[in-house]
């Protein structure tokens, strides 16, 4: 236990030691989404939103406007996913394509996938003002209970953070995954009933869902967002646990592959 204890305080220090160089890492991915793009950090609120427009046209005449204020619904749905989605993919390359750094200075390699991460979600925080702005315009019911989102996104950010650190490291020696990870998150987004209400899955389908980890972030975000409801304790403690198993899985993986990077990037 103590050399655990060690280790992670070593960890901490080290992280300490670098954190001006991944504030530096964060502005220059902040930098480079839009760098050429003439609306630049508009396209964050733009994105979404015609997203939104697209798919609410599509969906709700489907679901024939059987979902109340389906734009809400949808965007407390659609902003998540794309977040974990964008986050994931982008960090299957942070360490290749940092190779060049890798190879000339020492570096601790993890900073690059967890700046990537924080940029994503610096991207996805500013996007969640289009969901807000939606909710003002069609008079959605805010209750007191959407205190409880942040929590969320914050569990969520750490689940993301475990898979991409996952991800990260198994590109590195499976380049084919990058081409193998947009089937599967394809398969998942369908399977999180984002588009859709939960209930409208047959019985005995229902175990898709329950076996989706991401479908329990939707949920609790949406109860907090688009139903109002108050804190759902089995639901929290569900994703809570996903979350730490994740970044626990995650820093694991990396650390034992990460010495063997430099032969394979």
């Amino acid at each position: 236990m103590e050399n655990i204890l060690g280790r992670y305080k070593t960890y901490i220090k080290t992280f300490n030691k670098y954190t001006y160089l991944l504030t530096l890492l964060v502005k220059k991915e902040l930098k480079k989404k839009y760098k050429d793009s003439f609306m630049g950090i508009l396209w964050s609120f733009i994105n979404p939103l015609l997203n939104m427009i697209i798919l609410t046209i599509v969906f709700s005449t489907l679901f024939d406007n059987s979902i109340d204020n389906f734009p809400v619904y949808l965007l407390s749905g659609v902003l998540l996913f794309s977040f974990f989605t964008t986050t994931t993919t982008t960090s299957m390359k942070s360490i290749i394509s940092s190779a060049s750094l890798i190879k000339k200075v020492y570096i601790p390699k993890y900073i690059f996938t967890v700046s990537n991460l924080i940029s994503n979600f610096i991207f996805f925080i500013i996007s969640l003002l289009v969901l807000i702005m939606i909710m003002i315009v069609t008079s959605a019911d805010i209750t007191i209970n959407i205190i409880y989102a942040p929590i969320y996104l914050l569990l969520l950010m750490i689940f993301t953070c475990g898979v991409s650190l996952i991800l990260a490291t198994v590109t590195v020696f499976f380049r084919d995954i990058e081409h193998l990870y947009g089937v599967f998150t394809t398969a998942l987004g369908y399977s999180s009933a984002i588009f859709y209400p939960a209930e409208i899955i047959p019985e005995k389908y229902q175990l898709i869902l329950s076996l989706n980890p991401f479908f329990y972030f939707i949920k609790g975000f949406r109860e907090a967002v688009y139903y109002g409801l108050p804190l759902d304790q089995v639901n929290i403690l569900v994703c809570s646990i996903l979350a730490i198993v994740s970044l626990i899985i995650g820093i694991l993986v990396f650390e034992r592959n990460q010495d063997k990077f430099i032969q394979y990037i």
